[in-house]
């Protein structure tokens, strides 16, 4: 989950202490860290080709140690964690650090995120991904005759770590360098380990499945508390959205209280956070831990900004069968920009409008919605047509004379709206009518920006309270 903040506060605390004969001689312990194949190792001295380095960091909702064995019962009690873990990856987070420079920036990837699956056209939840392979993978190992359970398991989570990692990739259109792992016990181990993080609340609130319970206003939390406070997703106002939040603003703190906190000119502290990383956390075999805080020398908790990517539309109902079942939809060429712009590179030059045009008529009694719309619809190569307001109505449709597959085309991009010939559209043209319950792209003011719509980055500086 926010379990990737180990590794972060390992390599950052590094790097404030590293000048010290005791800083190195306790880091070079780090090379205990557990290791797997996830990614190819690249040519010595070689520098990222997108002008950033990239770490993905995973957290798994996993109830397992890091051998694989089963959590004992009392611990998954403190945890409040039932005993069925999911392999799912509940926390997704690139850090950006451009080359040369100490600036680090990362973007959070919301856990429903609706991607395709690499390698196919299929399209899951992202979080599900690492679940999938991992049942695929043992099934195609055991029907290869293979029956050494330890060595199924190792072979399949290997697959599952490499196909998240491939679905970020494809997903943000960045080439990821490093990766690192952490689960429920590893975060809830370094919680404690620096002595806790201090957070802000609006409000008081409570939730069952989670254990959180926490009441308003600025406390500190550690170990399960910690843990409930990430994890939370019911009575927040966004739900997943505000658990991205939540999330990052605990990282911020963590970061913070890692490097100004005390916790470095405590060797105790700081041998418990090593000791409690080298237990959880697993990277990629590649990874010179020693030389990344090297390169990070001198950047402070300050100095590291959380954002989500863009999202279209949070609660996207992405199967007509099952009309509950939602998800976040995402628009990989928004978020690719997006990735993009956080180390200053230019995105791709925008497709040439293409017909056929698109005219825009906002039935819906939402200020600004077919403005909306129409840019929307620009970005994906269509002509920009009129917009306009009539009298509401409650449905949305799109309308074609003479452009029915590009008509269906519009359909889709909104979240699969009806598709009907009206001889009124004029030829080359289609007409979208938005109605008072449409809630696909574009929607709200955020339109295809921000999953927090307006949401200010998160740093281990940014003051006020949370949801």
């Amino acid at each position: 989950m926010h379990k990737l903040g180990k590794v972060l506060v390992a390599a950052l605390a590094a790097a404030v202490f590293g000048g010290t004969a005791y800083g190195y001689t306790t880091l070079e312990s780090l090379d205990g860290v557990s290791r797997e194949d996830v990614i190819d190792a690249p040519e010595p001295g070689e520098q990222p080709a997108d002008g950033s380095l990239d770490i993905l960091l995973v957290g798994r909702d996993s109830r397992t140690d890091q051998q694989g064995n089963p959590l004992p019962p009392e611990i998954l009690r403190e945890l409040r964690a039932g005993a069925n873990g999911d392999d799912l990856t509940d926390t997704l987070i690139v850090m950006r650090i451009p080359n040369g420079q100490q600036a680090v920036k990362a973007f959070s990837i919301p856990r429903d995120s609706w991607v395709t699956a690499p390698g196919g056209n299929d399209k899951s939840k992202i979080n599900e991904i690492f679940g999938r392979t991992k049942f695929a993978k043992a099934g195609e190992l055991r029907k290869a005759g293979k029956t050494d359970k330890a060595e199924i398991e190792k072979q399949a989570i290997t697959a599952a770590r490499k196909a998240t990692l491939k679905a970020v990739e494809e997903l943000s259109g960045i080439k990821i360098d490093h990766f690192a792992e952490v689960n429920l016990l590893s975060f809830y181990e370094i919680s404690k380990a620096v002595g806790g993080v201090e957070v802000c609340l609006n409000k008081a609130t409570k939730d069952r499945d989670s254990g959180a319970d926490f009441p308003a206003g600025r406390q500190t939390i550690q170990g399960a508390d910690a843990l409930a406070f990430v994890r939370q997703r019911k009575n927040l106002p966004r739900s997943d959205l505000d658990r991205v939040r939540r999330q990052q603003v605990f990282l911020a703190g963590l970061a913070k209280q890692t490097l100004s906190g005390g916790t470095l000119a405590n060797p105790a502290r700081v041998s418990e956070l090593i000791a409690a990383v080298k237990r959880s956390v697993i990277i990629d075999s590649s990874w010179d831990l020693l030389d990344f805080v090297r390169q990070m020398r001198g950047v402070s908790g300050g100095g590291i900004a959380f954002e989500t990517i863009p999202v279209v539309n949070p609660d996207y109902r992405y199967d007509p069968k099952h009309p509950t079942w939602t998800a976040v939809q995402v628009d990989p060429a928004q978020v690719r920009a997006f990735a993009a712009s956080l180390i200053g590179t230019p995105p791709a030059t925008p497709q040439a409008p293409a017909g056929p045009t698109v005219d825009v008529v906002n039935a819906s009694g939402k200020d600004g919605l077919a403005a909306r719309i129409s840019d929307l619809l620009a970005e994906k190569g269509f002509k920009k047509g009129d917009t306009k307001a009539e009298a509401q109505r409650r449905t949305s449709v799109v309308r074609f004379s003479d452009a029915s597959e590009r008509a269906a085309e519009v359909a889709k991009l909104l979240g699969g709206l009806t598709v009907q010939q009206a001889d009124s559209v004029p030829a080359g043209h289609i007409e979208v009518v938005l109605g008072q319950v449409y809630k696909g792209p574009g929607s709200s003011s955020g339109g295809g920006g921000a999953a927090g719509q307006g949401d200010q980055p998160i740093t281990a500086d940014t003051e006020g309270c949370i949801d």
